[in-house]
């Protein structure tokens, strides 16, 4: 079946879209193009089957992912490095603006260009030139990095505690690769009891927090196994005056709230997607950062401000233990491990659509295998390959340095990719009229610029050098060395693109002309066509 024959039985919805006639110049053809080499955008073309994900279940998989095991850990560098209760509070106040500012600018987005694959078509409709250039750059940072790895260990760590084991190298990664093989099976063979379990999961998440929040109020009226620690008293006392420190502090809890975008990554596949995500978005991010400033709070109330600076991954631990005694402790291992299993199942749902669309786009070797939803109507190729990453991941860098290193250089590369998806959407406000830009949601400029800024910090932060050498991050290696190796990754996918969009064509003669079609189950998918120059 020809390209051009399927454009003509594919109309765009111009409600939820831009213009496409506008579009089409950038990179985004009209289903009235004739086969376009630039043509990513309109012809796009999903089975009504798959629209499975309503308000409920878009709000959940933004839950489960900023809210993995970080809450129960994270509060305590927070305080360490701020120095005082009142303002470590404030900076996660700053924090919760930063993830606000970025959910509307994905909101923005995804209501203009609502269909899998968040950032990856948001930066395509802007950055047009070089041709393709964007997208191989992106590819290096989605097929490279293996975000559901790092929880993954974690579920394992705590369900050995829980059990009363003692951990090690291999049984906590065993159980981790248990942990991350289950999310596989069930998103790629069951996508529906997937949805179900991710959502049963939010729902336990939630109630360990509320449990976690209402305690903390029973211990501000000094119900508690020990003597109230009064931290509220000169709540700024000992306020740091170390730019490190406070730089560092910010960062931790920015990312914190990473995750605001994930429903992004499954419009295709929501019941009327702008209003889902219209509803979703803002209710997910409200939810965690409320719960984020309560949960702080009830730490503050129950745990003594010197034991929740050192306490650092084991502080909900010893919250439950001042308020509901030592056999407490187990029980909360097990629940932070289902929140660990969460925020895996909700990461991996996301990533492996990413890698579809990338097989969908003709961008990736063995494009029709990853763009495959067979055989049970799920993108399991896409699931596999995110499965593969993380594993290797998870199971190949021996423990210390190498292995943490590991874990920091998968999340800074999202700092670069957030600054281009924040600077391409300023783009649009400034060329408003060339680009027809007017989609049924806004997080308008200052909004945007906002949040642009924010991850231009991001992205410098860690260059900061630490005040002393206990503070790097790292026993042995330079503490910027994963910013570098991450930037690096996402260079790979330039590299790839400069190979196989320029060099290969150059050598073989040819140039790459890229059309549509749609599949047999309902799913339109690109293909690149070598036509000889004349």
């Amino acid at each position: 079946m020809s390209a051009e024959k399927v454009k003509g039985d594919i109309q765009p919805n111009v409600a939820l879209a831009p213009d496409y006639a506008k579009a089409e110049a950038h990179g985004y053809a009209s289903s009235g193009s004739q086969g376009s080499e630039e043509d990513v955008g309109d012809a796009y073309q999903t089975s009504d089957e798959r629209r499975q994900i309503g308000v409920v279940s878009a709000v959940f998989l933004i839950f489960n992912r900023m809210v993995g095991t970080g809450v129960f850990s994270t509060p305590s560098s927070i305080l360490a490095l701020s120095g005082s209760v009142g303002l470590a509070l404030f900076i996660w106040v700053a924090g919760m603006l930063i993830a606000a500012a970025g959910m509307a600018v994905y909101l923005e987005f995804g209501s203009a260009l609502p269909r899998n694959g968040g950032e990856k078509n948001y930066l395509e409709f802007v950055y047009t030139k070089p041709k393709y250039l964007v997208t191989g750059l992106y590819t290096g940072y989605v097929i490279l990095l293996g975000w559901a790895g790092s929880n993954s260990v974690v579920f394992g760590e705590y369900i050995l505690h829980a059990a009363n084991v003692e951990v090690n190298r291999w049984n906590q990664r065993g159980i981790g690769l248990a942990c991350i093989t289950a999310a596989f099976l069930i998103h790629g063979c069951a996508l529906k009891w997937g949805l179900r379990l991710q959502n049963l999961l939010g729902v336990i998440k939630l109630g360990i927090l509320l449990v976690i929040i209402f305690a903390g109020f029973a211990a501000l009226g000094g119900h508690l196994k020990i003597e109230k620690p009064h931290n509220f008293t000169n709540a700024f006392e000992g306020t740091t005056g170390s730019s490190y420190g406070v730089v560092t502090a910010l960062y931790n809890v920015i990312w914190s709230y990473i995750g605001y975008s994930n429903a992004n990554y499954a419009m295709s596949e929501m019941k009327d997607p702008v209003r889902t995500l219209k509803y979703a978005a803002p209710l997910g991010i409200l939810t965690v950062g409320i719960l984020y400033m309560l949960v702080n709070i009830a730490y503050f109330a129950a745990v003594p401000r010197e034991e929740i600076a050192s306490s650092g991954r084991i502080l909900a631990a010893s919250f439950f233990r001042n308020v509901f005694g030592p056999q407490a402790e187990r029980a909360l291992s097990v629940f932070v491990a289902l929140s660990a299993f969460g925020n895996v199942l909700s990461v991996i749902f996301s990533q492996g659509r990413i890698v579809q669309e990338l097989g969908r786009e003709g961008i990736l070797p063995f494009s029709a295998f990853f763009a495959s939803n067979k055989p049970f109507n799920a993108p399991l190729a896409g699931l596999f390959e995110h499965w593969l990453v993380s594993v290797i991941i998870m199971l190949a860098p021996p423990p210390g340095d190498a292995y943490n290193f590991i874990l920091n250089v998968i999340s800074y590369p999202l700092a670069i990719v957030n600054i281009f998806v924040a600077g391409g959407l300023v783009h649009l406000y400034l060329n408003r009229d060339k680009y027809n830009w007017n989609p049924p949601l806004r997080a308008t400029l200052p909004v945007t610029i906002f949040f642009l800024l924010s991850n231009i910090y991001l992205a410098i932060a860690p260059y900061i050098p630490p005040d002393t050498p206990d503070q790097n991050i790292y026993e042995d290696l330079p503490y910027y060395l994963h910013c570098v190796v991450g930037t690096g990754i996402i260079l790979a996918g330039g590299v790839y693109w400069l190979v196989w969009a320029r060099l290969l064509p150059w050598l073989g003669g040819y140039k790459l002309h890229k059309e549509t079609f749609v599949q047999r189950d309902g799913w339109t998918r690109s293909v690149f066509v070598k036509i000889k120059k004349a």
